[in-house]
Formats: C-alpha cells, structure tokens, sequence
C-alpha cells in the first residue's frame, strides 16, 4: 500500500532532522508520497502566512503529517504556529510517551509512562491583554467538553494498551473554577473504567514525585501548560529531548513531532539528533498501521544507542546528523525478524 503523507520540514534543525527520519522511514520499505508543505519562517520568507491555508489543507486531505520543529520569533506578533496548527486541525490530544533506552545512562531504569497534554485551551488559547499600562490580564479558558474528550481518549489508549492507572493532575486547591472543572469531567469520564485505577495529584508534587521514583506513574492526565512543562520535565529522566517523540491527535488527522525545538544555533552544521523526530516517525507508521515498521526504526535506534558508537553531541558523543542516521538504517532489524 502507498500512503500520501504531509511533510513540514520545518525550520533551524528542522530540514535536517525531518530529512533524516524521512531517510530512516524509507529504508523501511513503506511507500510513502511525501507532501511538502511551508510553514513558520520559511512561509513568510515565501510571501505567505505563517500557517498557509494550502498546508492545512494539506493536512486535512492526508490526515497525517510529520512534523520538523518551526520557530516562532518572540516578541514580534507572530502568533505560535504550533498553537495555530493544532488549534485550526482540532487535534485536542497531545500524546507523548516517556521511556527509557538502553544504552543511555540516566538515573532511573526502565522509566515507561505516558503524558497526555489537552491540547487546545487553557493558558494557550492566547487569550490575552493590557488592562492598564504595565498590567497584563491571561484567560485560562477550560471548558467541559475539551477536558471530556481528552479524558476520554486517555482512558481509551489505556484500555487498549494495557495501562493500569490515570493520574490527573492539577492546580484545583488554587484554581477552583477551572482545574476544578477539568477533574470533573475525568471524574466522570473514570466512572466508566472501574477495571483502571483513577487517581489526583497536584501539579507540585507530581513533579517531585517523578523525579524520586517515576515509576509510580503510568499515564499523566492534565491541562495544557501543566502538560507542557511536564512532558519536558519527564524527558529529562530519560535521556533528553533528543529522545522524546510526540504525537497530536484530533478526530480526523494527526500531527507527528519531536519535543524539541529548532536549535537555530546548530542549523545547517549536520550536528542535530534526529533521534526523536525518528521515533515519531515510528509512531506516525503505527498509527497508520505499519506496526512492523515501526518496530524495526525503535530496534534500529535501541541497537545503536546499545553500541554507543555513533552519539551526536547531545548525548555525549561527535557524530553527525548523517552519521547516526546512516547507523540507525544500518542496524534496523530485517523485516522476517520482526514479524508476527
């Protein structure tokens, strides 16, 4: 089968690093047409908006895309267009999955949990001004219906995978209103999965917690910054942002990203890790079926991290961008050795 995919190569690393895992998917063997599409700088650069219509609709068509990372400059009116993307697709779901790789020293082993984020409201939804010269006013928006929805998808990925307990975390103790809202409707949501531990923690001591013994937890339920400190937070117990994927997912299409950012001060030096845009790239091929696929590019990366041969500089080592992309496909697995 041959799947049309949208492709935002991105800007800074993001041409580097989106070219990389699109070598890796490729040496898979699944056909993919890949779409290139502007967004970010590169957009404006070619007299567009930061967030063209035509890539949207690109999406829209294809229903999943991977993505590069796209700066956004501070401080000069431009509006975030990773916001503007997942606002405008509706992809509500923020799925990033936390796991430790052998082969990289952290300080605990066998870390395995996930951190669903609510992806299109709260202190994201932009929803600020000046009051009066030197007071600035921001809207937490949180509404029933996207804190439901995103419980709900968090309580169908575990069922389906095996997950035992849902975290949700929160702020209710200081925000009433709005956190309060939100553990409503995972209240509500949880009712009808008594066969999955539910539990609530604030947002201060989730985050010592994790630190002295991640373990303790199996899926993060929260709002959207809470999910976007969190998920950084938790990719430092297991080995950086280098090797943390992520996913957003709405209703009809998916978007597939690294955490990280652009790293303008490294672009164009073949230096970035494309490690975890790869293994988003892994994530996008199971989401559309290609299990085998994906579980190759996930050996092939676990094999090279073993070795400890090829590391970019992040993780200690001198390779470059093309060197560990090279090691990756070289020790991906064949494709009888991964069957079902």
């Amino acid at each position: 089968m041959k799947y049309t995919i949208t492709l935002l190569p991105g800007d800074g690393i993001g041409p580097e690093v989106s070219g990389a895992a699109v070598r890796i998917v490729e040496a898979t063997g699944v056909e993919i047409e890949w779409e290139c599409c502007l967004a970010g700088i590169d957009a404006v650069d070619a007299g567009m908006e930061t967030l063209p219509e035509s890539t949207l609709d690109s999406v829209r068509k294809n229903k999943v895309a991977l993505k590069g990372p796209i700066t956004t400059p501070v401080g000069k009116g431009f509006r975030s267009v990773n916001v503007g993307l997942r606002k405008a697709l509706e992809t509500y779901v923020s799925l990033r999955p936390v796991r430790s790789w052998k082969g990289l020293k952290t300080r605990h082993d066998d870390v395995d949990l996930v951190v669903f984020r609510e992806n299109t409201e709260g202190l994201y939804a932009g929803r600020e001004h000046e009051v009066v010269p030197g007071v600035v006013e921001a809207l937490k928006i949180i509404t029933a219906d996207a804190s439901r929805r995103i419980a709900e998808y968090a309580f169908e990925y575990a069922r389906w995978t095996g997950r035992s307990k849902i975290t949700a975390v929160h702020k209710a103790s200081v925000m009433k209103l709005s956190d309060g809202l939100f553990l409503d409707m995972c209240r509500e949501v949880a009712r009808r999965y008594p066969f999955i531990t539910y539990e609530e923690q604030p947002i201060d001591k989730v985050a010592m917690q994790i630190v002295l013994d991640p373990h303790r937890f199996d899926v993060l339920l929260m709002e959207n910054l809470y999910g976007d400190i969190m998920s950084d937070l938790c990719s430092g117990l297991t080995g950086g942002l280098g090797v943390a994927p992520g996913a957003n997912i709405g209703d009809d299409c998916a978007v597939f990203e690294a955490v990280h950012g652009s790293a303008p001060d490294i672009a164009g030096q073949n230096k970035a890790n494309p490690i975890a845009l790869t293994i988003s790239a892994a994530m996008m091929l199971r989401h559309i079926g290609e299990r085998a696929a994906a579980r190759r590019i996930e050996s092939g990366i676990e094999r090279v991290l073993v070795a400890g041969e090829v590391r970019t500089g992040d993780m200690g080592g001198r390779a470059s961008t093309t060197e560990i992309t090279d090691a990756i496909i070289a020790a991906m697995p064949s494709p009888e050795e991964v069957a079902e």
